[in-house]
């Protein structure tokens, strides 16, 4: 199974925005960030645990895997809300499973994998370098274009939709990596936006 087949990242939203939206969606979603932090810092205590359950076991207990894909599909949703890519405010729901419930724009589902490699867990951060840098030069351009379409939206009322497919392709991408380094999965994340 490669990595895009076993984290999928889907984002269904119209293209239409109330114009308003990019001056006070940031501040409608504090309450989501706030919650997206602490869970960050628990995750961090899973990702230990779950670090040390690879080593001795080659696998992650299921409630742990299944905590740390909520985590992750938590923040991306509370991050796609406060960019104002849609305007549904998401819901406070800590749904702890693999596949994504529904009820969102953004989907986010992380395959379970039987049984991960042992010793992998000590190289990945090495491993995962290059994809870092290649995020840093995609993010820079998200960012860009995050700000054009902050006054595209003021203006228009509508996102451009390249430039937010561009930010979806981005956000995929790093998911994937991101799957890779919380341990999630084995498969070295592909190069590149898809």
């Amino acid at each position: 199974m490669d990595s895009a087949a076993a984290v999928s990242v889907e984002f269904d939203a119209p293209l239409e925005i109330a114009r308003w939206r990019p001056l006070v969606q940031w501040f409608l979603g504090i309450p989501h960030w706030i919650i997206a932090q602490v869970l960050g810092y628990v995750s961090g205590v899973i990702w230990l645990i779950s670090f040390f359950a690879v080593l001795f076991t080659k696998q992650i207990p299921e409630g742990l895997f299944n905590f740390q894909v909520m985590v992750m599909r938590y923040r991306t949703r509370a991050v796609m809300y406060i960019g104002f890519l849609h305007d549904q405010y998401p819901k406070f729901e800590f749904s702890v499973a693999q596949q994504d419930p529904g009820g969102d724009p953004l989907r986010l589902s992380i395959a379970r994998p039987t049984e991960l490699n042992r010793w992998l867990p000590l190289v990945k951060w090495l491993l995962a370098i290059p994809h870092y840098i290649l995020l840093f030069i995609f993010g820079i351009g998200a960012f860009v274009l995050w700000i054009l379409n902050f006054f595209i939206v003021l203006f228009t009322g509508r996102w451009n939709e390249s430039h937010r497919n561009y930010l979806v392709k981005v956000t995929r991408y790093s998911t994937r990596v991101a799957a890779y380094i919380m341990l999630l999965n084995d498969e070295y994340p592909a190069f590149g936006l898809s």
